[in-house]
């Protein structure tokens, strides 16, 4: 046996298109467009659809109105004793709000419940039942501007 009749089984050779040729006009690109050309690398729709809808990217879109605490007026009647302010810092102090982002949200004090303690509200939102509730009580009320419904 010499060397040239060693027979080598021959490698079949990865099939390459867009290479003329043979292959005729498109060299089997398909007709052309975006996937015909050469560098053509289309990301998966998921990733597009992800860019697009900023939710998913998490994005919280934060909201226009500011977030408001509620009380009763039953709340600061178990909470305060006579002759306190009631405020934002107080309310905070006594445990009954707590701050959001490091700033004191807003607070509204509905007229649930009843109150005998005689308090000074300040720089907060009352409704009308609570505001008479607090001033029947004896306790005093500077409202804060733009009443919240």
């Amino acid at each position: 046996m010499q060397l040239q009749d060693i027979k080598f089984k021959k490698l079949k050779t990865k099939k390459r298109i867009g290479r003329g040729g043979s292959r005729g006009k498109t060299s089997g690109k398909g007709t052309k467009g975006q996937t015909s050309r050469s560098g053509n690398s289309t990301r998966a729709a998921e990733r597009d659809f992800i860019k697009k809808v900023p939710k998913l990217r998490g994005y919280k879109f934060k909201g226009i109105n500011e977030k408001i605490f509620s009380l009763n007026v039953s709340d600061i009647a178990k909470a305060f004793k006579g002759g306190e302010e009631v405020n934002q810092n107080t309310l905070h102090e006594k445990g009954l709000i707590s701050k959001r982002g490091g700033k004191h949200s807003a607070v509204k004090i509905l007229g649930n419940g009843e109150i005998s303690v005689k308090v000074s509200v300040a720089d907060c939102y009352l409704s009308k039942s609570a505001k008479e509730k607090i001033e029947k009580a004896g306790g005093s009320v500077t409202e804060k501007k733009g009443s919240k419904n």
